[in-house]
């Protein structure tokens, strides 16, 4: 009996089954070989190819759903209705029952094409384990501990000096480097990108142009729109002048409270483009703040979806009038939505990789978040809702275990950034709590009833302002219409429709969190308890929009690769999809650009044309110290002209009482008052009868004032 010995392939150098695997995985492969049979280049090209592929594995990708190869009519029919259902929700229409009986027409068809593999959203990303050895660099992260206890007791003032400044930056610092997971070089490699050049280049078109439009949205007549700063723009200018002055506070007690954020921000935005103190410093800086939102709601598209569906993201996000309009105010309004989604991008994907460094990021941008505005102290609690909603879907003991290490590091690396606001917390609660105490609470205003029956109330308008009504307050909404387009309304309901029907049958933890995420995020607005006329309110509201969108743009994505499965069908897939954005944008440019800002024009005073006026009287006397504005009932916030003047620390009010202390002060003199206030004209006249009193016909119907001028 011989001993044979088997044949021995060498290293790296694919077998027979290598080669049939590799030319029989799609159509471009087995074209390349056929002519790679006559093309010595070609074949030299297909076993370079080959030995890379058998050297470095791909990472595994999401098994996508079964989609039926006929056309999709069920699913197309579907789009249709919940379309017209949208719309006949709209303003002019407003048709609720109509619009409630279509939706359950288009939800049922919906439920039929998905049966029929129609209509399935894309698939989720596949989970793996990034290799972590558990070691931790020990020196800075107990280095990490003793700076961030130095820091916490020096902020003990209540401002930001350079020395603790300085310490909680290097706290910080240590704590990432400490707890930093250096990824394998070989890791790193292991997954190369391989898709075609030609491909690449136009991923990255597609990216800046759908960029370039939400840029547009974002920043188009930023000068103009709004037109008008109000109260609370005149608080953030003083905020932002106090620390022009050396005064570096962690928090801001004018108006109920503010956290320090946009105030730094604003400053620098000022001094960047030259802006001044002024109503466009703050319209740009949250602007831009807007803008810095875009790329991670493209990164949250790809975590639950794909490149497209991020793109879709994207785009709907970009020109969405409820996140431009936010982000236009010049308020804080735009950091909930800002922090809200690298917050959940990186806690969603590190669940999903298991990668420390993910939870560190994670927990960095949630600790920057409460330090931007309040509403977002509601994600702290989302997050640990998501690693429950995460454990409850886990029966390993291990993996329940690592989660709490890794919600242990979230927290942690939030509480290393939120240090300068905790010390301010703990030294001022009440203070710090106010704002929402008074909303939550009758700390302010009784309670307009049993708390359980508000909150219920509250909760359902809330939920219904996706769709129907997004409230009442003109100065960051357009009045009860809903707060999305109509286009993006109706992906949102299929969307909701498919998540719920994924989750019944496969169970996955990301579905259900999508789901929660949703009356999680609106609770900063439905908790307006004391105040139920301000909900909903799309601020306190606005980091719901990074789901809410995200979930239209998964549906979207799911009709398109239904239409797709057929290639002849490629051409309509896109066509509608081209459709449809258009639409979007037609109808989110026209409640921006057209409907907004003509009823903020409505209902803002025309202080700009009063700074003008005083802005003129300062430069023919050089000195503005003999110009006062008079109060009136629901007029002007007298502090605001100054700021268009240039004058952004002055209020120029002075009350009738106080009239005769102006007799002492040399002329010129100039008094503006509202043109009803008869018993002011009458004073000053008699007071000064010499003077002479002139209307200011001014561009906004109905709001002409007064001038008063002593010349001598």
């Amino acid at each position: 009996m011989t001993n044979e010995t088997p044949h021995q392939t060498p290293e790296n150098e694919p077998s027979v089954l290598d080669l049939y695997k590799s030319v029989t995985k799609d159509w471009t492969s087995f074209f390349n070989f056929i002519r790679s049979l006559w093309d010595a280049r070609r074949r030299a090209e297909l076993n370079r190819a080959l030995v890379d592929e058998m050297a470095q594995p791909e990472e595994p990708q999401p098994e996508e759903p079964a989609r039926a190869d006929h056309f999709p009519w069920r699913s197309t029919l579907a789009l249709f209705i919940a379309l017209v259902a949208q719309f006949s929700l709209e303003p002019q229409y407003h048709q609720a029952s109509l619009g409630l009986a279509l939706y359950i027409f288009a939800i049922g068809f919906v439920l039929w094409a998905h049966h029929n593999d129609e209509w399935h959203l894309p698939a989720l990303p596949v989970f793996k384990q990034t290799p972590d050895d558990l070691t931790t660099r020990l020196i800075p992260f107990l280095l990490s501990i003793v700076l961030a206890l130095a820091a916490f007791f020096d902020f003990g003032g209540d401002k930001f000096t350079l020395r603790n400044v300085i310490l909680w930056i290097l706290s910080l610092a240590c704590l990432v480097y400490g707890l930093w997971l250096k990824t394998p070089k070989a890791a790193q490699e292991s997954n190369p990108e391989t898709r075609p050049r030609r491909e690449k280049i136009i991923r990255n078109l597609l990216i800046l142009a759908v960029f370039g439009i939400a840029l547009f949205f974002r920043l188009y007549r930023t000068d103009s729109l709004p037109s008008e700063p109000f109260s609370d723009q005149a608080e953030k200018i003083l905020d932002v002048y106090d620390i022009s002055q050396g005064d570096y506070n962690i928090f801001f007690t004018r108006n109920t409270g503010r956290e320090a954020f946009q105030m730094y921000w604003t400053l620098l935005v000022a001094n960047v483009f030259g802006t001044g103190l002024s109503f466009l410093s703050l319209k740009l800086g949250t602007a831009l703040l807007g803008i810095l939102t875009l790329p991670f709601i493209y990164l949250l598209g790809k975590e639950f979806g794909n490149e497209r569906a991020g793109l879709f993201a994207l785009f709907l996000f970009g020109i969405s009038y409820w996140n431009n309009v936010i982000s236009r105010i010049g308020l804080r309004f735009p950091l909930y939505p800002l922090f809200a989604a690298p917050t959940l991008f990186y806690l969603i994907r590190g669940l999903r990789t298991r990668n420390r460094n993910d939870f560190l990021l994670s927990g960095l941008f949630l600790g920057l978040g409460l330090h931007g505005y309040s509403p977002f102290r509601i994600v702290p609690i989302l997050v640990v809702i998501a690693f429950i909603i995460y454990v409850l879907h886990k029966r390993s003991s291990e993996t329940r275990q690592q989660s709490l290490w890794q919600l242990i590091i979230v927290a942690g690396t939030s509480i290393f950034v939120f240090i300068p606001l905790l010390r301010y917390w703990i030294s001022h609660p009440d203070t710090f709590g106010y704002r929402a105490l008074s909303r939550l609470s009758a700390v302010e205003s009784p309670l307009p009833g049993p708390v359980w029956q508000i909150f219920l109330s509250n909760l359902y308008k809330g939920l219904l302002m996706f769709n129907w009504d997004d409230g009442e307050i003109w100065v960051n909404s357009m009045p009860h219409r809903p707060a999305l387009d109509f286009v993006t309304g109706a992906l949102f309901i299929i969307g909701i429709t498919l998540l719920i029907v994924r989750y019944v049958r496969g169970r996955d933890w990301r579905d259900l969190f999508l789901l929660i995420s949703i009356p999680v995020l609106i609770l900063p607005s439905v908790l307006s308890l004391a105040f139920p006329g301000e909900n909903p309110a799309l601020n306190r509201a606005s980091g719901a929009a990074v789901i809410v969108i995200l979930v239209g743009a998964l549906a979207l994505d799911g009709i398109v690769s239904a239409l797709s499965v057929d290639k002849k069908r490629v051409y309509v897939a896109y066509g509608l999809t081209g459709v449809l954005l258009i639409l979007s944008a037609y109808q989110n440019y026209n409640i921006v650009f057209n409907q907004f800002d003509a009823n903020f024009k409505m209902g803002a005073w025309n202080t700009s044309e009063m700074g003008k006026v005083i802005h003129q009287f300062a430069e023919k006397n050089g000195q503005t110290d003999s110009v006062w504005i008079v109060p009136f009932p629901h007029w002007v916030d007298t502090r605001l002209p100054g700021v268009w003047a240039g004058i952004p620390n002055r209020d120029f009010a002075l009350w009738p009482e106080n009239f005769a202390g102006t007799l002492d002060v040399p002329a010129p003199k100039m008094f503006i008052f509202w043109n009803a206030d008869l018993e002011t004209q009458n004073a000053l006249m008699l007071l000064y009868p010499t003077g002479t009193l002139n209307r200011y016909a001014s561009s906004y119907p109905g709001k002409d004032f007064l001038i008063f001028m002593v010349e001598k």
